[in-house]
């Protein structure tokens, strides 16, 4: 349970996955997490084949990719086969280290073009999809993410996961709720390890409400998983996949950084985000990123109430430098 995953014939550094997050997980906020350690895989965030192929700003933006952002895995959605098709050997020529194809998102404006979870109202019909992808690539593997089924009563993840492996499929991740749930009550583990059992060698990897390193343990032993993949807690706590590591190896969890640490972290990510984005576009990202960071760092209202207004990156410097000198003001105060 605490082996490094290969998928394919991709080595991971642990079996740890850094979740797609649409909005958040772009180039530079991989690039902190990989810095922070633990990743043993990293994806993007979804990506629109349609957008990819046809050069929108936006989608290319959330393509982007260095050397140092590996192993990675481009993660399309959609209903078009033909469009997937061409997008996974698009994202195999630009730097992909596997293909992944989302059918576990449930927001709306996926699935009421059929797309994400609402793939698996057709089982056969979304093997069907995932063999002829499979079948165009040529250096890299297929990886699927999906949800234990659209409802309650259509409960089709341990079916589609046997037929995925038999096509051809590298590794599985599955989120524990049904796409009627959306974010709502608690991941079921018992509805993940009948997906491990369905399968002969494929890895499969739990994913939903891993919030801490205990979580993490906690889906490994009980359903059996190979991996776990960690999403939203990453967004206020980038170290999390590094602790979580170093827990399910020693049995330890590493010291939390303190606010200093947090804040050399949060410029360092600004700046990233202004070399490979764009001085405005790093300022409008951190208007959303900083309440993430501020998460761990209270109190923290001085940062919360300066940083929505910034315009520049000097702005957002002197926002911090204030923020640090008004906490050192709290803590001689007492």
């Amino acid at each position: 349970m605490t082996q490094p995953l290969t998928i394919g014939n991709v080595q991971l550094a642990t079996n740890l996955v850094l979740a797609p997050l649409s909005g958040y997980t772009d180039l530079p906020f991989r690039l902190i997490v990989r810095e922070c350690g633990g990743v043993g895989l990293a994806c993007t965030a979804l990506l629109s084949p349609r957008g990819l192929l046809h050069a929108a700003n936006q989608t290319q933006v959330l393509a982007a990719t260095t050397p140092e952002d590996s192993p990675l895995a481009m993660q399309f959605y959609g209903k078009d086969t033909d469009l997937l098709c061409e997008a996974a050997r698009w994202g195999e020529d630009h730097g992909a280290d596997l293909i992944d194809i989302n059918m576990g998102c449930s927001v709306p404006k996926v699935t009421r073009n059929n797309g994400g979870s609402r793939l698996l109202c057709d089982p056969d019909g979304a093997v069907r999809m995932v063999e002829q992808i499979a079948g165009v690539l040529r250096r890299v593997r297929l990886t699927v993410k999906v949800r234990l089924g659209w409802d309650a009563d259509h409960i089709v993840a341990p079916y589609v996961a046997k037929r995925f492996e038999e096509v051809g499929v590298a590794a599985v991740t599955v989120h524990g709720r049904t796409a009627a749930m959306k974010f709502g009550g608690a991941c079921d583990l018992d509805g993940i390890a009948p997906v491990v059992d369905a399968v002969k060698a494929m890895p499969i990897i739990g994913n939903g409400d891993v919030r801490t390193p205990e979580d993490a343990k906690r889906m490994l032993d009980h359903t059996g998983c190979a991996g776990v993949m960690i999403g939203r807690a990453v967004l206020s706590h980038p170290w999390l996949l590094r602790d979580t590591w170093a827990y399910l190896t020693t049995g330890t969890v590493p010291p939390m950084p303190g606010v200093r640490e947090k804040c050399d972290l949060m410029r360092k990510h600004f700046r990233l985000a202004a070399e490979l984005l764009g001085e405005r576009r790093a300022v409008l990202e951190f208007r959303k990123f900083t309440s993430c960071y501020a998460k761990h760092m209270g109190p923290s209202r001085r940062l919360r109430q300066t940083m929505p207004t910034i315009q520049s990156a000097e702005e957002f410097e002197r926002v911090v430098d204030a923020f640090l000198a008004w906490r050192e003001e709290l803590a001689t105060e007492g």
